[in-house]
């Protein structure tokens, strides 16, 4: 049979007299006393059908069945403090946490956040980039991250919908024009990004161009990196039209040749599955995901 679950007041006053040792400093923090605390311990115990204190003539000491009980408590009464805090409390204005793809930031969402910040001035942000992610921790609010969009205890929302497209500097370095159609590729620096499977090979074999021999070009760990290698001149990169289409506008790149091609991959939205949200982390959730979907419509 289950056992009923204690009243909140009981398992602080446990939690305090465990942390203190002592029932007289205990209600002295809750501001109880010391005959209300020690009552509450009591009925504890009676519930839960054993002792959690031994005793002593100074002071306490915990039983084993105390010492497995406080750490899940202490966790508990830990967490209501926390979220309450941030519902109710100062925690309400504390800094938004968002990991982010340095790429993503730059050229799609950093242009943006005037407009968030123009209608919620009182969410404050703080940005973090995700180079690599370790999908073994958590430690943000929100994190925008390129992939499928399926990672296990994750809630993802698509934030892009693009093509993959070549694009380069009007002149490349030595003063070498950009290729005229894609079978010039042959003769050109291609600048690869480690780790996005919708690459180079994919895009050469959805093109029909897989026949092409090309050279082994440039590796770069993220695509910011090979975009600014390829408006400096330095070969041909792979852009995703989302990303780029500022940089085209300007000028400061160019597609050579119309060929594109749809992507699987994505930058998504991310959050823990079934785990409440901050109300500012909801906020910007619905603004991010409705500049998304106009800037697909």
């Amino acid at each position: 049979m289950k056992k009923r679950l204690p009243p909140l007041n009981w398992l602080r006053s446990f939690e305090a007299s465990a942390r203190h040792l002592n029932f007289t400093q205990a209600a002295t923090e809750l501001n109880l006393t010391q005959a209300a605390i020690s009552q509450q311990v009591k009925g504890l115990e009676a519930q839960l059908g054993t002792s959690l204190f031994k005793r002593l003539p100074r002071g306490l000491e915990l039983t084993d069945a105390g010492k497995a009980y406080l750490p899940p408590v202490r966790d508990t009464i830990e967490k209501l403090a926390a979220v309450t805090d941030e519902l109710f409390g100062q925690g309400l204005a504390k800094a938004l946490t968002i990991k982010v793809n340095l790429v993503f930031f730059t050229h799609w969402l950093a242009p943006r956040l005037e407009r968030f910040h123009a209608l919620h001035p009182e969410v404050g942000l703080r940005f973090t980039s995700n180079i690599w992610v370790d999908e073994r921790k958590w430690d943000a609010d929100l994190e925008i991250r390129y992939g499928q969009g399926t990672w296990p205890g994750l809630t993802a929302e698509r934030l892009t919908w693009d093509k993959l497209v070549p694009v380069c500097s009007p002149t490349l370095v030595r003063g070498r024009q950009p290729p005229a159609s894609p079978e010039e590729l042959s003769g050109q620096t291609l600048l690869h990004v480690i780790g996005y499977k919708e690459g180079w090979s994919y895009w050469l074999g959805q093109t029909g161009f897989a026949h092409l021999e090309t050279s082994p070009g440039m590796q770069f760990d993220t695509l910011i990196s090979a975009l600014e290698m390829s408006a400096l001149g330095h070969g041909i990169a792979l852009g995703r039209t989302s990303l780029v289409s500022d940089m085209l506008a300007s000028g400061r790149l160019i597609a050579p040749f119309s060929h594109q091609v749809e992507t699987q991959e994505a930058f998504f939205l991310t959050y823990p599955e079934h785990q409440y949200l901050h109300p500012h982390a909801e906020i910007f959730r619905a603004w991010v995901v409705g500049e998304a979907e106009q800037s697909h419509d």
